[in-house]
């Protein structure tokens, strides 16, 4: 595998980071099917601070950028300045022109870990909305949604290496009989 570092990916780097984090924070409420079993559930809005520490760009076909090229992203999670987890995300290019990446991502938390998945069109906004697809630990059942900015202010998006995470996700708790 060879590496590659076009500075056009810089940009997406920082945003591909933000994919793809959680502590505790809720609401509750409930759901109710009037044929089948009542799920109890309930809504966690978990707001961190994502700090990347490592980008690794990689080529793994014609010298350059193609489909199949990819960016790896590791990134440490933050709340209330302390760390308490860590993130890692993986793209994949899809198109490159225009520029299309599929990211998957895990935010690995002390109460779990959270999935999510994302089709990143280049160039990308300042603010995404990432699907959460699953978890594990008190996350097992976990849907929803993780909406992500840059923290602060930078007037060049390659700059951007913090983003803000607001996660909204529904968790089921147990099933009633």
């Amino acid at each position: 595998m060879r590496k590659f570092r076009p500075s056009s990916l810089s940009a997406a780097a920082g945003l591909a980071a933000a994919l793809l984090c959680t502590a505790p924070g809720v609401s509750a409420g409930a759901s109710a099917s009037d044929t089948g079993p009542r799920i109890r559930q309930h809504t966690e809005i978990i707001q961190l601070v994502a700090k990347q520490t490592r980008s690794e760009n990689v080529d793994v076909g014609k010298k350059g950028l193609s489909p199949g090229d990819g960016i790896v992203i590791a990134e440490d999670l933050y709340r209330d300045g302390k760390k308490i987890g860590d993130h890692s995300v993986v793209c994949t290019y899809i198109l490159t022109e225009p520029g299309e990446l599929q990211c998957l991502g895990t935010f690995a938390l002390p109460q779990g870990q959270i999935t999510s998945q994302a089709l990143l069109h280049l160039p990308a906004a300042a603010s995404v909305d990432i699907a959460v697809t699953g978890g594990t630990g008190d996350y097992r059942s976990a849907r929803g949604f993780v909406h992500t900015v840059p923290a602060g202010t930078h007037t060049v998006p390659a700059a951007v290496t913090e983003r803000r995470l607001t996660f909204h996700i529904i968790v089921d708790d147990q099933q009633e009989g």
